[in-house]
């Protein structure tokens, strides 16, 4: 019976391509599942044999401690360089975005706070 490796939802297509490999270079047997059309499954990366799962799993775990380590020591010499992306860049590239979330955060936080402020009397 099958068995989900990786579920693709939030997965960069570096990685997706990397796990790819990584099972054809171990000769272990998968199939992918597409995206649905509405966004409710993201697609995933499923082992043909359950029995293969404790092998693959093992594989992935090692993929992902090394894939970890080198993004932040990728992250620690971008922030040694100065290049590392700040709030104020996010807010320079993207301020439309930026001052719609802020506004979104304080409707919400106004939402969650209104039965308290109207029971308080």
């Amino acid at each position: 019976m099958a068995k989900l490796l990786l579920n693709l939802r939030n997965v960069p297509d570096d990685e997706a391509d990397d796990v790819r490999a990584m099972l054809d270079a171990n000769r272990i047997a998968f199939y992918e599942t597409q995206p649905s059309r509405w966004g409710i499954s993201h697609g995933g990366i499923w082992l043909n044999d359950a029995d293969d799962h404790p092998k693959a799993r093992t594989l992935m775990d090692g993929y992902q401690a090394e894939r970890r380590e080198r993004a932040r020591a990728d992250r620690e010499r971008e922030q040694r360089e100065g290049t590392a992306e700040r709030f104020v860049d996010v807010v320079r590239r993207d301020p439309l975005r930026v001052l719609l979330s802020g506004l979104a955060i304080a409707l919400l936080l106004g939402l969650m706070a209104l039965p308290a402020w109207l029971l308080r009397g």
